[in-house]
């Protein structure tokens, strides 16, 4: 399952990435590009290159924000460790009732 959500969040932003980085230099020369008040001393290829990693984190982000808020209150509740393995301190500790297991807060 967390492969999975690693990719609903990866790929589409990887896909993004690209579209972004097709747009913005299609308007912006790298050559032209400043920083700092100072020309900056990549090579076009270079600055293609971190603008693309730049331009895919962000919208990684964006795509795991996404996938955080779509979650619905279980899977973010749930706890991993099974009922009977889970130490007494637990706040998650159930109890056993009628053969079910409820939280105790």
């Amino acid at each position: 399952m967390l492969k999975q959500r690693l990719m609903w969040i990866a790929w589409p932003a990887f896909l993004m990435a690209g579209v972004l980085e097709m747009l913005v230099f299609a308007t912006v020369d790298p050559g032209d590009l400043h920083w700092f008040g100072q020309p900056v001393t990549l090579s076009r290829q270079g600055v293609y290159t971190l603008a693309f990693f730049a331009f895919w984190a962000i919208t990684m982000a964006s795509s795991a924000l996404t996938t955080l808020l779509s979650m619905s209150p279980f899977e973010v509740n749930r706890c991993p460790v099974p009922v009977d393995e889970r130490p007494e301190d637990c706040a998650r500790h159930a109890c056993a009732t009628d053969g079910k297991a409820r939280q105790i807060s």
